[in-house]
C-alpha cells in the first residue's frame, strides 16, 4: 500500500523491544511522530506532561496491562484515542477494551496495512472534529454571547457558577491571575443577565490617574476644577440600568474607596463640583490579580468595601491548570487570525501542539493567542511549526522545578522595576511609564517586594 502522510502524535507503549522497533519506524515514515516506551507505567507517566492524539498499546504486559493504561488514557484526556494490540485469538480482551472506549484493535503480529487504515481514520476524525469545533465556538452558546472557548473541568465549573449567579444583583468579585480572561467571564455574567439589553461598561482602574479617578467615576460639572471645561458623565452615569465592571479593583485609590463603599450602600452619587444628588442602578462586578485579602489585612484596601464587593467570589483558573483547553484555544486563534491576516494557515503539527502542551504560561490565555497570532503570520505553509512558534523553552513544563512559577515571575518583575529604576535614575514616574505601569502599581510592588529606591 502506498503510504500518505498522517501527521499524527503517537504514544507506542510494548513489551517486546524488538516488535516496538519495527512499530516505531513504520509510524515515522507515515509521518507520525512517535514516543516509545516498555511498560505502562512508563508510557503513563510521559503522558502526563505531553500531547498525544493516540495511544497504541499492547494487552498482555508485566505491570500495569493494557486495559489498566486504557483507563488512565481517558482519565487523564477522554479526547485521546487507544489502539490495543492483542495476541491472536484472543477476542475477550478486545471486547473488554471496546467497552471501556478503545478506538479499536488489531491483533499481533500487527498487519502495517491494516494499521495504516485505522490511523487514517483517528486523522481524519481529528481533522472534522476540529472543523466542528470552530463552527460551534463561532455561535452563541445558550444565551452566553462569548468567545470563551473550554471543554476543561475547571471552567465548566467557573461558567456553572456564572449561570448561577447572572440573574442575581448581587456584586461579584471575579479573581484570577493576568490573562485568563476575566473581562470575558465578567462579559457572560452581563450577557446572561435581566441587563444585558443596558450598558456594560469597562473601566480600568489602575490606568486613571488618581487625580482623575473620582471624576471618572462619577462625573463633573463645568468649572469643578481648573481644565474642566465642560460637565462630564461619570461611568456610574453611563452605565445606568447595566453593569460596571472594575477591572484591577485594588487599585483604585483608599480615598476614592470610601465614597464608592457609600455608592454601593445608597445606589447614589453628587458630580464632582455639584450638590446635586443623582441615583444609579448599576450592577458591579469587579476584578483583581493581586491577593487583595492581603492588601485588606495590610490596611491597604477597605475591608467593609471588600466584603461588599466580594459577595459571590468567581476565581478563574490559569491556563497551566486547564491544560486540556489549549488544544481548543489553539485552533480557535488559528481560526481566528488566519481570517483577520488573510494567512493560508489552517492547522498546527503535532510537534507544535506538543511544544505548547508542555509550555507553562505565565500570560495566560492572552500569551497564548499572542503567540498564536505570530505563528500565523510567520507560517510558510496551511500547517504552522514549531519552528513558527516564538516560544522560550526555558520556561516548558520540567525546564526548572527547583522554584514555582509565581516565584520566579515574581523575581523577574523586581529585575524588571529595579532595571526601570535604574534607567530612570530613580525618578518613580519615569520608571512606572518605562514599565507601562501607572505610579500608583508601582508604589504598591516597590512595596511588595521591598526594594529600595
Amino acid at each position: 500500500m502506498q503510504t500518505n502522510k498522517i501527521t499524527l502524535s503517537v504514544l507506542l507503549i510494548d513489551d517486546d523491544a524488538s516488535h516496538r522497533e519495527v512499530l516505531s519506524g513504520f509510524l515515522e515514515k507515515l509521518g507520525c511522530q512517535v514516543d516509545s516506551h516498555e511498560s505502562g507505567e512508563k508510557g503513563i507517566a510521559a503522558l502526563k506532561n505531553r500531547y498525544v492524539d493516540i495511544v497504541i498499546t499492547d494487552f498482555r504486559m508485566p505491570g500495569m496491562n493494557g486495559l489498566e493504561v486504557l483507563k488512565q488514557v481517558k482519565d487523564i484526556s477522554s479526547e485521546i484515542q487507544v489502539i490495543i494490540l492483542t495476541a491472536y485469538g484472543t477476542i475477550e480482551d478486545s471486547v473488554e477494551a471496546m467497552k471501556h472506549g478503545a478506538w479499536d484493535y488489531l491483533s499481533k503480529p500487527v498487519n502495517l496495512d491494516e494499521l495504516e487504515l485505522k490511523l487514517k481514520k483517528v486523522a481524519e476524525h481529528n481533522t472534522l472534529k476540529k472543523e466542528n469545533e470552530i463552527l460551534h465556538f463561532q455561535q452563541p452558546r445558550g444565551n452566553i454571547v462569548s468567545d470563551i472557548v473550554y471543554k476543561s473541568k475547571h471552567m465548566d465549573k467557573v461558567l456553572n457558577l456564572v449561570a448561577r449567579v447572572s440573574s442575581s444583583q448581587s456584586a461579584i468579585l471575579i479573581l484570577g491571575e493576568s490573562g485568563t480572561g476575566k473581562e470575558m467571564v465578567a462579559k457572560a455574567i452581563h450577557q446572561t443577565s435581566p441587563r444585558k439589553n443596558k450598558p456594560f461598561v469597562v473601566t480600568n482602574c489602575a490606568a486613571i490617574p488618581e487625580t482623575l479617578f473620582e471624576s471618572e467615576l462619577f462625573g463633573r460639572e463645568k468649572g469643578a476644577y481648573t481644565g474642566a471645561h465642560e460637565s462630564f458623565k461619570g461611568r456610574f452615569e453611563i452605565a445606568a440600568g447595566g453593569t460596571l465592571f472594575l477591572d484591577e479593583v485594588a487599585d483604585i485609590p483608599y480615598n476614592i474607596q470610601v465614597k464608592l463603599l457609600r455608592f454601593i450602600q445608597e445606589k447614589e452619587f453628587q458630580r464632582l463640583g455639584s450638590t446635586q444628588v443623582i441615583k444609579s442602578d448599576v450592577r458591579i462586578i469587579s476584578a483583581t490579580n493581586m491577593d487583595i485579602e492581603q492588601m485588606v489585612k495590610e490596611n491597604k484596601f477597605r475591608s467593609d468595601l471588600f466584603f461588599r464587593l466580594n459577595v459571590i467570589p468567581i476565581e478563574v483558573p490559569p491556563l497551566r491548570k486547564r491544560r486540556e483547553d489549549i488544544p481548543l484555544l489553539v485552533n480557535h486563534f488559528i481560526h481566528k487570525h488566519s481570517q483577520l491576516n488573510k494567512s493560508r494557515a489552517r492547522e498546527i503539527s503535532s510537534e507544535g501542539l506538543d511544544l505548547l502542551m508542555r509550555y507553562d504560561y505565565p500570560g495566560n490565555v492572552r500569551e497564548l493567542e499572542n503567540i498564536i497570532e505570530r505563528a500565523v503570520i510567520l507560517a510558510r505553509g496551511s500547517i504552522i511549526t514549531r519552528e513558527d512558534l516564538p516560544l522560550d523553552t526555558s520556561m516548558s513544563i520540567g525546564a526548572s522545578l527547583l522554584k514555582s512559577l509565581p516565584d520566579q515571575v515574581e523575581e523577574l518583575e523586581k529585575s524588571l522595576i529595579r532595571k526601570a529604576l535604574q534607567q530612570s535614575s530613580g525618578i518613580q514616574a519615569k520608571a512606572a511609564d518605562l514599565l507601562g505601569i501607572t505610579d500608583r502599581m508601582l508604589r504598591y510592588k516597590l512595596m511588595k517586594y521591598n526594594i529600595q529606591k
